[in-house]
């Protein structure tokens, strides 16, 4: 009946335009975007209140006990990108913080352009996030303050070289690899291709945030390939380090940890490389013995 929606929506629209915003600000994101504007145009008025575009975050849909192999098809990413490039065309400078996987460089592009104020960007598990994009965030997103680039192997250590150039209020960074000593878990989920071309540079990528991001106090770099000399170079260069997640480095031994960050005074936790790694992965031959076997990796799991 005409009568009666002219009605519902002159009630829903007699409400003041701070209680909209309340009624808005408890709406998850996707059902603000599932129409909630469209309600009437008080609502309408109310939805470009710029603290309610402030955060825009799916990880709570992406957190799940596994991982589905659907996220990583070009279809999946394709709608990724399409809210991601709505919300930036809508937002614009009002984003603050952006937490989203599976999107490629084409959304990127434009936050790069239209969200100068950004201090959070999270895009874990991109497979085509490529230092294109990344390159121009450095330089359109100075304010950023936490960069989570995990699992995106097409990221190399020029895009942290220019992010520490110019983002100098850069204070996590999350540059995490997948478990490349047993990929099984990722087997049927996670492309082979993508799973062999695990980033080798370790060194390199340490080399550019000890020499560019002095600042940082979070670190997470879980399964990265950087030796003793690189773990060396980043406690040097950055000395207010109170968080070091070096789970999965197994090219570091327990006294390469020692040494390096002996020199870090605010450093409050550190997680060290001790886990399993299968025998098809590393052969006792390799070392020669069990018991450097042992020390290498601080662990008795590998006693029979």
């Amino acid at each position: 009946n005409p009568i009666q929606m002219e009605e519902s929506e002159s009630e829903w629209g007699e409400l003041t335009r701070e209680c909209l915003i309340n009624i808005l600000s408890r709406l998850t994101a996707e059902d603000q975007w599932r129409g909630a504007m469209l309600v009437c145009k008080p609502w309408f008025n109310a939805f470009q209140e710029p603290s309610l575009h402030s955060v825009f975050n799916l990880e709570p849909y992406f957190d799940s006990p596994s991982e589905s192999p659907r996220w990583w098809t070009l279809q999946f990413e394709s709608k990724i990108d399409s809210m991601l490039l709505s919300i930036v065309q809508s937002t614009r400078q009002f984003l603050t913080q952006i937490r989203v996987r599976h999107c490629s460089d084409r959304p990127l592009n434009l936050v790069a352009l239209r969200c100068p104020n950004l201090e959070v960007l999270s895009v874990r598990s991109c497979p085509r996030v490529t230092d294109d994009s990344i390159s121009k965030i450095a330089t359109g997103c100075p304010n950023l303050r936490e960069l989570d680039i995990s699992y995106c192997y097409e990221i190399t250590h020029e895009s942290l070289v220019l992010i520490g150039r110019n983002c100098s209020n850069l204070k996590v960074l999350k540059r995490n690899l997948m478990n490349w000593l047993d990929p099984s878990q990722h087997v049927g989920i996670v492309p082979d291709d993508y799973l062999d071309a695990c980033p080798q540079d370790g060194d390199s990528e340490a080399a550019a945030i000890a020499n560019y991001m002095p600042h940082l106090e979070w670190l997470e770099i879980r399964f990265s390939k950087l030796t003793a000399k690189g773990l060396k170079s980043i406690c040097q260069g950055c000395p207010n380090l109170e968080y070091l997640d070096l789970s999965g480095c197994a090219n570091l031994t327990s006294r390469d940890i020692v040494n390096a960050s002996s020199s870090l005074s605010r450093l409050k936790d550190i997680k060290k490389p001790n886990f399993y790694i299968p025998r098809s992965v590393y052969h006792t031959e390799r070392y020669g013995h069990w018991e450097l076997y042992d020390e290498r990796f601080q662990t008795d799991v590998f006693r029979i």
